[in-house]
């Protein structure tokens, strides 16, 4: 049995699919019925949340693998997730981290991650940890001011990075949580390729036939916007303004061949992801 947290997100929903697909006994632990009725009908659901040690023990209950997945900025959701795995007898964990672990000095985005990662290592469980770049994912954050004016905000300007389908996480995790080999490995994956956020809006816009222009972000609070329309608690906005800055600052990227070497593929381009959500980007650069 593989417990699946963070199941309706973008790389959860994509992992599922995959484990159920090939036939994984699969558990998924959800906040919200409603969310979770559009995943296979094979997986097995359990309605709870991360913070509950109630939910969690009965969620990792004869399960013999999870993944592990804790959103927000502390670590408490990943402790008590922890906790309750050694407690059940979990034999594997595959979590998921981010390449942020990797800057020198380390940014807040970057130690609360590690700090994440110490708590499942820490554990004595075997685990796997996957350290993903940014998720092409993220592009739908644009998705307001596409149908505002047509445009994104670009708080990176000459910055590059390699971002990646979470599809192509989630394969990997798939992999990882099915096969032997990847215990106490780290695999840090991204994309083939590296942009900026003017020439992600170049693809967008081929894609669509509509022109999609990038805006420079000039006050650390449209930063924050352009990452979280809808506002973020003070310690994450801070950390999003010192990781754009960061970013802006890379102006030759971060990329690495993990996901090649472990798929015997290529990761998926962005334009391939794009065309996958056109129909999207489209509706709102129509509307």
């Amino acid at each position: 049995m593989i417990l699946v947290t963070g199941a309706t997100g973008n790389v959860g929903r994509e992992l599922v699919s995959r484990l159920d697909a090939a036939g994984a006994a699969v558990r998924v632990l959800v906040r919200d019925p409603v969310r979770a009725a559009a995943l296979p009908g094979g997986a097995e659901r359990f309605t709870g949340d991360l913070l509950s040690p109630e939910s969690l023990a009965g969620a990792a209950a004869g399960a013999d693998r999870m993944f592990l997945l804790t959103p927000g900025i502390g670590t408490e959701a990943a402790g008590l997730a922890v906790s309750a795995a050694k407690a059940a007898g979990v034999r594997h964990i595959v979590f998921l981290s981010s390449t942020n672990v990797l800057g020198d000095p380390m940014p807040k985005m970057g130690r609360w991650h590690h700090a994440r990662e110490e708590i499942v290592r820490a554990s004595g469980i075997p685990s796997t940890i996957l350290r993903p770049g940014g998720f092409m994912t993220n592009a739908l954050d644009w998705l307001p001011t596409i149908r505002e004016a047509n445009y994104v905000l670009d708080p990176v300007g000459p910055g590059r990075a390699a971002p990646i389908d979470p599809a192509d996480i989630a394969a990997v995790a798939a992999l990882v949580l099915t096969t032997g080999g990847h215990e106490g490995k780290v695999y840090e994956l991204t994309g083939a390729e590296l942009f900026t956020v003017a020439e992600q809006a170049a693809v967008i816009s081929a894609t669509i036939g509509r022109t999609i222009t990038a805006r420079p972000v000039g006050t650390p609070e449209e930063a924050v916007a352009a990452r979280f329309p809808n506002g973020a608690p003070p310690a994450l906005a801070e950390a999003v303004v010192e990781g754009f800055r960061l970013m802006r600052e890379d102006t030759e990227g971060y990329r690495t061949g993990t996901v090649e070497e472990l798929l015997g593929r290529g990761p998926a381009t962005f334009a391939d992801w794009c065309a996958r959500h056109a129909g999207v980007f489209r509706a709102a650069a129509d509307a």
